[in-house]
């Protein structure tokens, strides 16, 4: 509980000085021409937001050590560090659009590069150094207990790396959308992260109460950011934010050996990512479509809902997916508990 209160409290009483820096030096949100014309009014917005909600989630889980029998785990360490590389990558991101006066930072490619750099050494370094294990996995590393091998997992970690910054950063459009996903998501990780420590003898992962305290922290940070991110958001996180939230969601469950439980857990995410897909497919192959725009919470937005609207129901789903994911691993837990 130290870490996420840590994580809120930094992030609650630093995103409002953050915020009067960022004005100072005119620092402020583009917009997208081609986007909704109601976002027009965001322009100007402070931006880089995700600063907070890094710096808050690190510092946050370093203080959950304080005064507590925790200890530091390579893996706990790993994950906070690939959080931040991520945030760093967003940061430089953020920094190149607004300087440039446009919305675009870096090109695709080099952004690309960065992220796959990211998690490459992440991947890498989960199997060279925290040894984590190489089985596909579900709810536990032994369902459905596939060995990748130390190659096929590096390369899966990779693909999961990369496709949930990116799956975050497209949901990032909306004021609160994606903070206030990412809590629900990590809230849950953390739950599971208890369980796993206190079932051992079922998951065998040394670093599971590390690795919750990391999700606790991350849902203080979150949840103090998105005080000031709400409808009408008085600061956006950017990819400073975007980017490290999603490194930090899959970083996490592969982690913890919910490679798979994580298409439902971040089940928006994966929705947002999927809407975009398609809309280019059909619009590639059939010359139409599908959505009114893409991702698809800008859809509804085009079709005459609130902004508010949009935002609170699609956090009721990303909520609703998100404990299904972890009814998922719950039972699972009591299927095997019954067998032994």
């Amino acid at each position: 509980m130290e870490a996420g209160g840590f994580g809120f409290l930094i992030a609650l009483f630093v995103t409002p000085l953050w915020i009067k820096v960022l004005q100072a030096r005119g620092i402020g949100q583009l917009i997208r021409e081609d986007g909704p014309s109601s976002h027009h009014a965001k322009a100007g917005t402070p931006t880089m937001g995700g600063v907070i909600i890094v710096a808050a989630g690190a510092i946050g889980y370093a203080m959950g050590h304080v005064g507590t029998s925790i200890t530091f785990t390579r893996a706990g360490v790993l994950a906070v560090l690939a959080t931040i590389a991520s945030g760093i990558l967003g940061f430089l991101d953020d920094w190149l659009s607004i300087r440039n006066s446009r919305n675009l930072g870096l090109h695709k490619r080099g952004k690309f590069i960065g992220q796959l750099a990211i998690a490459a050494t992440f991947a890498v370094l989960a199997v060279t150094w925290v040894h984590t294990s190489e089985n596909l996995s579900f709810t536990r590393f032994s369902l459905p207990g596939w060995n990748l091998t130390a190659v096929g997992w590096v390369l899966l970690a990779i693909f999961v790396i990369v496709a949930t910054s990116n799956a975050v950063n497209l949901t990032d459009g909306l004021d609160g959308l994606a903070a206030g996903s990412a809590t629900f998501c990590f809230g849950v990780i953390s739950i599971i992260g208890y369980w796993q420590f206190r079932h051992y003898s079922i998951y065998h992962l040394h670093a599971a109460l590390d690795l919750g305290l990391v999700a606790v922290a991350l849902v203080g940070g979150t949840l103090g950011f998105l005080w000031w991110n709400a409808a009408p958001a008085r600061i956006m996180m950017g990819d400073t934010g975007s980017l490290a939230i999603g490194t930090a969601l899959g970083g996490l469950c592969l982690l913890m050996n919910l490679d798979l439980l994580l298409i439902i857990i971040g089940g928006l995410f994966v929705a947002e990512t999927l809407s975009v897909i398609l809309q280019v497919i059909s619009y590639r192959t059939l010359g139409k479509r599908i959505f009114k725009m893409a991702p698809f919470h800008h859809h509804f937005e085009l079709m005459g809902w609130p902004e508010t609207t949009v935002i609170i129901r699609f956090w009721i789903l990303a909520g609703l997916l998100a404990v299904l994911g972890l009814g998922i691993f719950y039972g699972d837990f009591l299927k095997i508990a019954k067998v032994a």
